[in-house]
């Protein structure tokens, strides 16, 4: 046949041809073969082959398979013989990449099922290691299509290093701060970390190669570049977590003019509180063997030593923290008084609770707190509180002074 003998029309033929049955050929892969094997793979006790599924790794090898087909068809070509080769070459090349770097995430999501993930976050090489992949792919592609010898580019990378320098600066910044954080372990996938120069402060969610993203506790989400945190402090508080106990740290105020010298009727009264039994009864004996060793003239509160209300609650709040279940024992306890203020004496509570959760740590801090401010009034202590407009309703009232009357 005449249009056979131009060589242009016989190329364009056997291209169809090529191209039909490289199709073809890539549809029963897709649709048949594939999905034999996965069935197959998901029978094995391993979920290993899942995420090469998932992943898209055997779709991106099954590619491929096409570049064959035509490679066996560009002998018989003749005038587009050489460009067809160049081209599937290149569709082999960028095959295999796009094939390698599925099975890089492959690897790194099957990395994160490890413990070990959250401790040593990966994510950040793996990127490294997919820019190096396709920086290589783009140089074999290039010297494919420009026929030169890929060391020809490999060569001149010396002449432009200070642009690539420039243009990559970030990327390695964050290359040399994500290797500093893994090896020093400052941060984990799942670390409670506060970064207060970019209003972070919640759970590390992931650890990339330029990028730290963090969860914060209203639920938005904050990335901080990851050599801003080798360069800037924050603060991580995975060390609560595992020491096994989060802080208790705050203050009840109390009236300082309500704090006075026990007498003998509240004495009595306070004797009758279990935890306070021992201490009651070891304090009375030491004072009263202090002041008669050293003739203390008893008919005056100021000489000698004496017990004071305020003291014997500070004693019943270390007897009530030690016997309490949900109180570290193990770690720091006080109960200490701050320096006083004009708005009262603060005694805070200092300890730890054995529970790191958050919202059980507050249960038990609240209830602690509940138990104090109900139990001040029996050693005959007030709490401090700026006076309020039922207070001063209640005064005028307690005066006689009808409250419809103080407008007047």
């Amino acid at each position: 046949m005449f249009f056979l003998e131009n060589p242009v029309v016989r190329d364009l033929l056997l291209l169809v041809f090529g191209l039909g049955l490289s199709a073809i050929a890539y549809y029963l892969v897709r649709t048949h073969v594939l999905k034999w094997l996965h069935r197959l793979l998901r029978k094995t006790p391993t979920k290993w082959d899942e995420f090469l599924f998932e992943q898209g790794v055997f779709n991106a090898a099954a590619l491929i398979i096409p570049a064959l087909i035509m490679f066996r068809v560009a002998p018989f070509l003749t005038v587009t013989q050489e460009g067809i080769t160049q081209l599937l070459k290149v569709a082999v090349i960028l095959a295999v990449a796009v094939a390698v770097d599925r099975l890089l995430r492959t690897g790194l999501a099957i990395y994160n099922t490890f413990p070990i993930a959250a401790r040593m976050p990966i994510k950040g090489f793996v990127q490294i290691l997919q820019i190096a992949l396709w920086a290589f792919a783009g140089t074999i592609t290039f010297s494919l299509l420009l026929g030169q010898s890929p060391w020809i580019f490999l060569s001149g990378l010396g002449a432009v290093s200070a642009v690539l320098l420039v243009v990559f600066q970030d990327t390695i910044l964050a290359f040399f701060a994500g290797l500093q954080l893994t090896i020093n372990d400052q941060v984990r996938v799942g670390d409670w970390i506060e970064v207060p120069k970019y209003n972070a402060d919640g759970t590390v969610v992931e650890v990339a190669l330029h990028y730290v993203k963090v969860r914060n506790w209203d639920r938005s989400i904050t990335t901080v570049p990851t050599h801003k945190l080798t360069g800037d402090s924050f603060v991580n508080w995975r060390g609560m977590f595992e020491g096994g106990g989060r802080r208790i740290k705050r203050s009840v105020l109390i009236d300082q003019t309500s704090v006075r010298f026990l007498d003998e009727e509240l004495l009595e009264r306070l004797s009758k509180i279990q935890l306070l039994q021992d201490y009651l009864a070891r304090k009375t004996v030491e004072i009263q063997e202090f002041n008669r060793l050293h003739n203390i003239d008893q008919s005056s509160l100021v000489n000698g030593r004496h017990l004071t209300n305020l003291g014997t609650f500070r004693a019943y709040l270390v007897a009530y923290l030690q016997s309490h279940p949900q109180i570290n024992q193990d770690l720091i306890m006080i109960v200490r008084q701050l320096p006083p203020t004009t708005n009262g004496l603060p005694m805070e509570i200092y300890a730890f609770t054995k529970d790191t959760g958050w919202v059980n740590h507050e249960g038990v801090a609240a209830d602690i707190f509940d138990h104090i401010l109900a139990i001040i009034p029996e050693f005959d202590l007030r709490v401090f509180q700026n006076p309020s407009g039922h207070d001063l309703a209640r005064a005028l009232e307690e005066r006689g002074i009808p409250i419809g009357l103080c407008e007047d």
